[in-house]
């Protein structure tokens, strides 16, 4: 897998939010809801005959069954590294592996991409590739709930030097309670707890409030991007423990955006059941190589 092999982040990064906004009918008009949803589909496996012929990615397979099979997996990542594998050895393990339906990227302060995330089609199992001047420095499997890095560079944005947050332009209504309500949440919140959610859609924003938000928060360096039901974006802001994630229908219109307070928002990590359900499958095709 190679950085031009990513699929792209089609999805807009702000919304236009508030009054005036939207054009309004004179009839109910919903907006269409997504119409498909992403599934588990076994990855297309090439001929038995080729695994024997490329041992390493069989040994790299084995590992990652061993890693999601390890205790407390989904809440400390371990990394499997590829840098031995030749070309065509990892050719196959992509093969194996395919595309699941989380994609995300990491920023760097340039702007450029430094690291680049996909999930495969078994969840919690991801391709993390480490990017230098556009080349590959590190390439790598990971089995965990998220990736290290996606945490890693949300930190560091959170907690680099910020000023306080600012006071409000002339026409915000609510945004200075909002920053309140975000800062007294994400100070109090600790790993036992649920996110806390605030949904922008429900809320009477005027572009004045929308804009003092986004300045206030900040944008980060991460960006996830989630295509089970219809599209969902993730960004992480300035703020500590505090993201940005937007929900699409399946023609790219926003049916929901929210500020999610908490470690990382769950629509885009694996959870301890997708762990097992894919060491079942991964064993399912070792057994087949095998010829068990």
């Amino acid at each position: 897998m190679t950085p031009e092999d990513f699929k792209p982040f089609p999805v807009p990064v702000v919304a236009a939010l508030g009054p005036g906004s939207q054009e309004e009918d004179e009839a109910l008009a919903y907006l269409p809801m997504p119409q498909g949803m992403s599934t588990y589909a076994p990855p297309p496996l090439p001929e038995r005959e080729s695994f024997a012929l490329h041992r390493g990615a069989v040994a790299a397979l084995r590992e990652a069954l061993d890693a999601l099979r390890r205790p407390g997996a989904v809440d400390a990542s371990q990394v499997i590294d590829l840098g031995g594998l030749g070309g065509a050895e990892r050719d196959l393990l992509n093969q194996v592996l395919g595309e699941g339906e989380v994609a995300a990227q990491v920023l760097g302060s340039d702007g450029t991409t430094r690291v680049q995330i996909q999930e495969s089609v078994f969840a919690g199992l991801w391709r993390v590739i480490h990017l230098q001047d556009g080349h590959v420095a590190r390439d790598t499997m990971e089995v965990g709930s998220i990736p290290a890095a996606v945490l890693e560079a949300a930190r560091a944005d959170a907690f680099a030097p910020r000023e306080p947050f600012g006071e409000a332009p002339e026409g915000a209504m609510n945004a200075p309670s909002l920053l309140v309500e975000i800062e007294d949440r994400q100070r109090r919140w600790h790993a036992a707890q649920p996110p806390h959610v605030v949904n922008l859609t429900l809320l009477p924003l005027t572009p004045a409030d929308s804009q003092h938000l986004d300045t206030q928060l900040g944008a980060g360096r991460v960006v996830i991007l989630s295509r089970g039901y219809g599209n969902c974006r993730i960004a992480n802001t300035r703020v500590p423990r505090t993201w940005r994630v937007t929900y699409f229908n399946s023609q790219d219109l926003v049916i929901l955006d929210t500020l999610e307070i908490g470690r990382v928002p769950e629509v885009a990590c694996a959870a301890h059941e997708d762990l097992e359900d894919s060491a079942e499958r991964i064993a399912e095709v070792l057994d087949w190589v095998e010829g068990a």
